[in-house]
């Protein structure tokens, strides 16, 4: 079995959920991928190209894969399981199901109108501490990736904090109860989980038979 972490939204490699959970593996000796899926150019993230180069880094063996996802990367690995038979079970941590239509909104309609417009809006990104533009080519792919699409029955852990700031428990628990192969773990958390990776991580390890 092939592990590869996924990012969230605006983060990194070295976010403190990839760093932990990064060292845990290490500690087990078992290797685990962190990709950087800013790939050196936030500004033109689209999901599209989070799927192409996540699915480069599946071995070319056909090996049986792993992904654990947070936030947009975990939506990112949802989508990447429903299309590749390769990807055997998935970890999402607070996944961003209805990502748009939770965060768009709290954008306003002025501002959403003029990144229309001007095409690229100023998004603060946590992994570089500071602004960089957003391209709004993201939000037109991202309509595209819709969670009625996600249907194939992969083993699935969402572990999701109940005070969750920026995609509501609801979501998580709509797509777990239409979905009887998806267990949800609901956490005294908020979106970031900070307080809860131990138990995050003795989930994992039971949820993917690490030793």
């Amino acid at each position: 079995m092939h592990y590869i972490y996924l990012h969230g939204f605006a983060s990194s490699p070295n976010s403190a959920k990839a760093r932990d959970i990064g060292l845990r593996f290490a500690q087990i000796q078992t290797p685990l991928k962190i990709p950087d899926l800013n790939l050196g150019d936030f500004s033109h993230l689209t999901i599209k190209r989070q799927l192409k180069q996540v699915a480069a880094e599946f071995p070319l063996n056909a090996a049986p894969v792993t992904l654990i996802g947070s936030s947009l990367g975990g939506l990112t690995a949802a989508h990447l399981g429903q299309q590749y038979l390769q990807v055997q079970r998935l970890v999402l941590l607070a996944p961003a199901f209805g990502f748009l239509s939770h965060w768009l909104p709290n954008l306003g309609d002025e501002k959403l109108q003029r990144w229309q417009e001007e095409k690229y809006l100023e998004v603060y990104h946590y992994g570089e501490e500071r602004s960089l533009p957003l391209h709004y080519e993201f939000v037109t792919d991202a309509h595209q990736y819709q969670e009625k699409n996600l249907q194939r029955p992969i083993p699935t852990l969402i572990l999701h904090g109940k005070h969750d700031e920026v995609i509501p428990i609801q979501a998580s628990r709509d797509f777990a109860c239409l979905r009887p192969w998806v267990e949800l773990i609901e956490l005294d958390s908020d979106h970031a989980l900070g307080n809860v990776t131990s138990e995050i991580w003795q989930a994992i390890r039971l949820f993917c038979q690490l030793p």
